[in-house]
C-alpha cells in the first residue's frame, strides 16, 4: 500500500502542523519544452494513506517529471479534512504555482479556497471527486461516478433477476458528490430508488474498513435476511465482508463494490467481492499535469469533464453485460 516518496522540503511551522506538503524538483526530463522547469504545479490529494490516492501522486510524480516542471504535493490528515487542503492551498499559491489539482475532501467548504485561488490566475482542476458545484473548478478529470455505480447495479440485477432482495447501502459521507453519485448510479443500475422497501439499511462509512464492518453488523441487526449488499469502496467492502462472514452469511449474501484497488481485485478473486468498478487514478493525476502544462506553455486551458473511464470487473461474468476478468483488473490496479 506505501510507496517511496522524495524526501519533504522545509515547511512553514503552520502548515507543517497541519499538511504534508512536499516539493518534487522533477528538472528538466526529456518532455520539457522553453521554461519548463520554473512551471510549479500542486497537488493535493484527501489523505497520503489511501492506495487510491498513492497511485494518484505517483502518476503526478512521474508525468511531472516527464514534462520537466516541478510538482508540490499535500495531503489531509484523514478523509474530510477540509482545512489541511485549505492551508494548502493558501501556501501553493504563496509559493507561486501555475496550477493546482485536488480531490476535494468536503465538496462545499472547499469551494471558497478554489475560488481564491482562481482569481489570481490559478488553474485549479479537480480530480476523481468533483466540488459542488462543479464549476467551481476550471476542470474536472474523474470517473464517471454515476456510470461505476450504474454498473455494479446492473451486474447485481442481472445475478439476481426478479428475486426478492434486502439491500444494504453503505455509503460514504452525507452530502460528499462521489458518493452521491455513486448510491445514485447503483440504484439507477438496479431499476430502483430510494425509499424503496427492499432497501432495509444505510449506513455511512467514510470508506473505511472498520467503519465497513461496523455499518454491517449494525445493518444485520437491523434485519439478518440481507443479501445484497453495495458498497462505496473496497475497503468498506471488506469491513462488510468480515462482518457477513462472522454472522455466517458470506454464502447467501452478494457484495459488489467500487474502486479497482489490487486488494479489491483480488478480493473478487477470492469471491470475496461479487464485482467492482475499477477506476484510474494514475491516468487522472497524468492528464491533470498534462493540462496544466499545455496552458502553461500557451494552450487552451482545460473546462468542463473529462471521462478517466471505468470497467466491470468480475469473476462470474453475466450474458448481455459488458465486463472485464480478474486478470485484467489485476494488470490495472493499484495500491
Amino acid at each position: 500500500m506505501r510507496r517511496g516518496f522524495p524526501t519533504p522540503g522545509p515547511l512553514s511551522g503552520s502548515l507543517a502542523a497541519l499538511v504534508a506538503l512536499t516539493l518534487v524538483a522533477a528538472g528538466c526530463g526529456s518532455g520539457a519544452k522553453g521554461s519548463g522547469k520554473d512551471i510549479t504545479i500542486g497537488l493535493i490529494t484527501k489523505t497520503d494513506t489511501n492506495p487510491f490516492f498513492v497511485k494518484m501522486k505517483e502518476g503526478a510524480e512521474k508525468e511531472a517529471k516527464a514534462k520537466g516542471v516541478k510538482l508540490m504535493t499535500a495531503a489531509g490528515r484523514f478523509d474530510g479534512d477540509n482545512a489541511s487542503q485549505v492551508t494548502a492551498m493558501e501556501n501553493m499559491t504563496a509559493a507561486g504555482v501555475k496550477g493546482i489539482l485536488i480531490v476535494p475532501s468536503d465538496t462545499k467548504a472547499i469551494v471558497p479556497s478554489l475560488a481564491k485561488a482562481r482569481a489570481k490566475g490559478i488553474d485549479v482542476i479537480a480530480l476523481d471527486t468533483p466540488p459542488d458545484p462543479q464549476s467551481a473548478a476550471d476542470a474536472l478529470f474523474a470517473t464517471n461516478n454515476l456510470t461505476a455505480g450504474t454498473l455494479i447495479g446492473r451486474y447485481a440485477k442481472s445475478v439476481e433477476g426478479g428475486k426478492p432482495v434486502k439491500i444494504a447501502m453503505l455509503d460514504l459521507n452525507p452530502g460528499i458528490t462521489v458518493g452521491v453519485l455513486r448510491h445514485n448510479g447503483f440504484l439507477q443500475g438496479y431499476g430502483i430508488k430510494d425509499g424503496d422497501p427492499s432497501i432495509v439499511c444505510t449506513q455511512y462509512t467514510a470508506g473505511d474498513q472498520a467503519k465497513g464492518q461496523t455499518a454491517m453488523e449494525n445493518c444485520l441487526q437491523k434485519d439478518p435476511g440481507i443479501n445484497l449488499v453495495y458498497t462505496i469502496n473496497e475497503p468498506a467492502a471488506l469491513g462488510a465482508y468480515t462482518a457477513l462472514k462472522a454472522a455466517g452469511r458470506t454464502g447467501s449474501t452478494m457484495i459488489v463494490s467500487i474502486d479497482g484497488g489490487c486488494t479489491g481485485v483480488k478480493a473478487v478473486q477470492a469471491g470475496q467481492i461479487a464485482a467492482t468498478a475499477q477506476q484510474y487514478p494514475l491516468k487522472m493525476a497524468a492528464q491533470g499535469v498534462d493540462s496544466i502544462v499545455a496552458w502553461a506553455h500557451g494552450g487552451k486551458k482545460a473546462s468542463g469533464y473529462t471521462d478517466t473511464g471505468v470497467n466491470l470487473i468480475t469473476a462470474k461474468p453475466q450474458a448481455g453485460l459488458e465486463s472485464k476478468d480478474v486478470g485484467f483488473g489485476l494488470a490495472n490496479c493499484w495500491g
